[in-house]
């Protein structure tokens, strides 16, 4: 009798129906995982090290700097002293915001109006929506009307071609059939237009659905730069990410700056500090979107 008990009487405590790793395995999934975790890091830390590091340390390493001597942020100085990145960084910011409050506004007025039952040809319109997905018009079509309206070398070039997406319409009428429908009836019996059941009642119920698409159009606006590349001749329009594209990535020359010749920073130092200036907006403004997220997830799940 005691040799059964002592046999049913597991030797070790079991994880999850299986025997816990042993510390070999576990020492090699951490080392495996910090491997990982320096791989994708070191890029970064690379890039903010070499914008901050002082010339000479640049020249003397080859244009890559891992760890910086002392901090220099002359090419953060150079870049934002007025010059072709600092407008570039004004024109992206403008086609940014504007850009994105347009899309919103369009996508979502759309977006309710294909949840109303009562709008004529709904279905067909509908349909031009979900067509729209699976086949672009095209660059030549798409640029000859941009000619046509006048838009040419103008920042609403950047903006109006790529105001509305379908799939975020989609997305966006998705939500907003999901709300419940007998708020927007007893709306409609108190005398409220569409427009004030939808700015009243509709967005605020949904601003979880609306941050995480003005997330989207935010940004494909700030990361656009072939739009510019197409319409704008004039290169006091650029928009951050064609001045990236130029001065990074096809490793042009960067002058004009208003320094003293003592100060001139190495053209690493001012590559990389435009990268870090083009990321660091969206990393600042995606925690703050992130919040709302939660908050609209959390709402959703105890609601009714």
């Amino acid at each position: 009798m005691n040799r059964t008990r002592t046999e049913r009487r597991p030797s070790h405590r079991m994880v999850g129906g299986q025997p816990p790793p042993s510390a070999l395995a576990t020492i090699a999934k951490a080392f495996v995982f910090t491997i990982a975790c320096a791989l994708v890091i070191m890029p970064f830390v690379a890039v903010i090290s070499t914008s901050i590091a002082p010339p000479e340390q640049v020249s003397r390493t080859g244009g890559l700097v891992l760890v910086p001597e002392r901090v220099d942020v002359s090419a953060y100085t150079a870049v934002l002293s007025g010059g072709i990145v600092t407008r570039a960084l004004v024109v992206s910011i403008i086609v940014t915001v504007c850009g994105t409050l347009l899309s919103l506004t369009v996508s979502a007025l759309l977006a309710y109006a294909l949840t109303r039952r009562a709008l004529p040809f709904r279905r067909a319109l509908m349909m031009l929506v979900v067509v729209s997905l699976f086949f672009s018009p095209g660059l030549l079509p798409t640029y000859l009307a941009v000619q046509s309206y006048g838009m040419l070398n103008s920042l609403v070039a950047l903006i109006v071609p790529t105001a509305l997406s379908a799939f975020n319409v989609i997305v966006l009428r998705a939500f907003f059939g999901s709300l419940p429908q007998d708020v927007l009836e007893a709306a409609e019996i108190d005398g409220a237009s569409e427009l004030r059941i939808l700015t009243m009642i509709v967005a605020p119920l949904s601003k979880a659905a609306l941050a995480v698409i003005g997330l989207f159009y935010a940004v494909g606006y700030w990361n656009s730069f072939f739009s510019a590349l197409l319409y704008l001749n004039d290169s006091s329009m650029w928009p951050l990410q064609l001045v990236l594209r130029t001065y990074v990535v096809d490793d042009n020359t960067i002058t004009g700056y208003d320094l003293a010749a003592d100060s001139i920073p190495a053209q690493p130092s001012l590559q990389m500090a435009i990268l870090v200036i083009s990321v660091v907006p969206i990393l600042l403004v995606y925690p703050w979107l992130q919040k709302h997220f939660a908050k609209g997830a959390l709402t959703g799940a105890i609601k009714g």
